[in-house]
């Protein structure tokens, strides 16, 4: 045997035990129901957030110096929990390692300010410091001002207007947003048409936070002619229709974006199932006169606090559940690596099999004659699946059968016509919607949260690529052969992709290369080829990848520390563009196995998740238990198959 193969056949053993550790831990964090559901943390500012909620639904008495809710013990962990995020500069970021971020700062600061935190605190000093040197209040994005704004604290005249009116505009139009845009917004134009000006505390205010050489009105673009001028001059007479335009045109906006909202709050974890629509829910049924005690009321607070965690020390709040994503991701894994029971497989099967939605949500507005069918990525949002969990919860099914094999299989049958017809006319796949893609409506004022749209992109492509394909899907398939020309098409000119849901080049360079093989193109490619050295010219030299969140402002790969979950996608990569045996793989492989811990799981302290690109990013709690085993059953079977 030549030293090659000596090496392999040792790294292979180490290989094997790692998989066997790996999944006795991922079958001890199954739950008795079938399911795997780990936590899903952000920054600071949900639980920044929160105190602004409390404060909303607790509000000072008049004249009340200091503010002394109900529930101040809660708000007290809240804000251990924020302190503890501050960076020596005294600033906030929005991931681990990152820098200040100047919204994130102001909403800590104002939290701990409101809860009784004195302004010559060092922690408040070098806070202030931070955001003036950021450029103040008035680089805070529309959102921040916008909530602020409800309690007099920013100048309601310089915030986007979000008027209910634009439920009445036919066509469709509130459906050229993103999903989650929807969600957030519709409530949020009840809360604009309310005008509310919430109590703060006697005295309270943010002034110190203002930059006196710095303008409160919008920037205008250098380019007098821009979709941004244009936008502003609408928010203009937005502004004036406030004042007199039409009460019956607005009560009828009023009251068709309250019926909007409460009925996608049906069979649903909440209003989008996502944190800051379920907000401003409850701050729209507040200032519609919903008692407290009313059944509307008490749902969507009762959904809102069930995304708190709260032990006797501490407190932190998940943007949104994600059981249904997870446990396709495990049970996948498991499958893939030879190592889980049947019992388990099943059990799990069975679970997704109950998750499947069957009646019509956003989506059918552009497809009203595809049969309902595809997975969400909570636990109840049935007006919103979505394409990437559809595509993973396929692969899952694929590799395991259910207690009623025909139901399984019918499931699977009706999910992948789902998905055929979820192609969007560039050939790729998007999260949520079919050609959501109106480029103008970014540059709306209130767009800065930087997710207005919901464009194709490479990583969902190449999963639903790659799950068409294992369900029985022909590669010569129209669909598959338009999905690996988007693929070709959108390859960044160093041979990655952009990742819009994992940070970032590596993970939609990952998912692409397994849609691609999946769909058989060649490893002798030019654009196979050229992904696979780019993987190779970036390894750190400890064997593993990682990759910083700022690339997503750079427009470019940012190299970080390695983590699990990174190495992981770049390790399944370079499998996927044809390299088992290069010295780049052999040495990911050592960075996966040297750093498994006792327990058969992962460590790992960056974000990998993607909420928002340069607004919010995310921590899977379980990314770094599923994708290490995923990325060594993906070695391990690519030497099998080269036998």
């Amino acid at each position: 045997m030549s030293a090659l193969g000596q090496m392999v056949e040792t790294q292979v053993s180490r290989v094997d035990g790692a998989m066997a550790s790996a999944a006795r831990h991922l079958l001890s964090l199954q739950k008795a129901e079938g399911f795997w559901w780990g936590d899903l943390t952000a920054d600071s500012t949900l639980e920044s957030d929160f105190i602004l909620m409390e404060l909303w639904l607790h509000p000072p008495a008049q004249g009340q110096a200091r503010w002394e809710p109900p529930t101040r013990a809660s708000i007290d962990k809240a804000c251990r929990r924020i302190l503890s995020q501050q960076l020596p500069d005294g600033g906030f970021n929005i991931y681990a390692g990152g820098p200040a971020d100047v919204s994130a700062t102001t909403k800590a600061y104002f939290a701990l300010k409101v809860s009784g935190y004195d302004v010559d605190d060092p922690c408040m000093c070098a806070a202030r410091e931070r955001i003036l040197a950021l450029g103040g209040f008035q680089a805070c994005n529309s959102y921040v001002k916008l909530n602020l704004s409800f309690f007099g604290l920013y100048p309601r005249q310089f915030v986007p207007s979000i008027p209910p009116e634009m439920m009445l505009v036919p066509g469709g139009w509130l459906y050229e947003m993103s999903s989650w845009s929807r969600a957030i917004v519709v409530p949020l134009s009840v809360v604009h048409a309310k005008d509310p000006k919430r109590p703060v505390p006697d005295g309270f205010n943010l002034e110190e936070l203002f930059r006196p050489d710095i303008p409160l009105s919008f920037p205008k673009a250098a380019n007098l002619i821009s979709w941004r001028n244009f936008f502003y001059g609408v928010d203009a007479a937005l502004k004036l229709w406030d004042r007199f335009g039409s009460a019956r045109l607005r009560r009828m906006g009023v009251d068709r974006a309250m019926n909007w909202a409460l009925e996608r709050t049906q069979q649903s974890d909440g209003l989008g199932a996502i944190y800051p629509a379920m907000m401003y829910l409850i701050m729209a049924l507040d200032l519609m006169g919903y008692s407290r005690e009313s059944e509307e009321f008490r749902e969507a607070l009762g959904q809102f606090e069930r995304l708190k965690v709260e032990t006797d020390d501490d407190l932190f709040f998940q943007p949104c559940f994600s059981p249904v994503w997870d446990t396709a991701i495990a049970a996948f894994s498991l499958a893939d690596s030879g190592r889980a029971t049947p019992g388990a497989l099943r059990h799990a099967a069975d679970w997704l099999l109950t998750k499947e939605v069957r009646r019509k949500g956003d989506w059918s507005v552009k497809r009203p004659d595809t049969e309902p069918s595809g997975w969400y990525f909570e636990f109840a949002n049935e007006f919103y699946p979505d394409i990437d969990d559809t595509g993973m919860v396929l692969m899952a099914l694929a590799r395991s059968e259910a207690s009623d094999p025909a139901a399984h299989r019918a499931c699977i049958d009706r999910a992948v016509n789902w998905l055929l017809d979820m192609q969007s006319s560039d050939g790729g796949w998007a999260a949520f919607d079919v050609d959501n893609n109106l480029l103008p409506l970014s540059y709306i004022p209130f767009a800065d949260h930087n997710a207005m749209l919901d464009p194709t992109c490479a990583d969902i492509t190449g999963r639903v690529m790659e799950a068409l394909i294992m369900c029985g899907v022909d590669p010569k398939h129209p669909a598959i052969r338009k999905g690996v020309a988007y693929l070709r098409k959108t390859q960044e000119p160093d041979g990655s992709w952009y990742g819009r849901w994992g940070v970032n080049y590596l993970y939609g360079t990952c998912f692409a290369l397994r849609g691609l093989r999946a769909a058989g193109e060649s490893d002798r490619e030019a654009h196979m080829l050229r992904a696979g050295e780019w993987l190779r010219s970036i390894q750190n030299a400890d064997g593993g990848w990682g990759e910083d969140c700022l690339s997503y402002a750079t427009g470019e790969f940012v190299a970080a520390e390695s983590t699990p979950t990174q190495t992981s996608w770049a390790l399944m990569g370079l499998i996927s563009s044809g390299d088992n045996y290069s010295s780049s793989v052999r040495k990911a492989v050592d960075f996966l196995v040297n750093r498994q811990l006792p327990n058969g799981g992962w460590d790992e302290r960056l974000s990998t998740g993607t909420g928002f690109p340069r607004v919010f990013y995310l921590t899977y709690h379980y990314y770094r238990h599923t994708f290490p085993l995923m990325a060594l059953a993906c070695y391990r079977n690519s030497l099998s198959d080269s036998d």
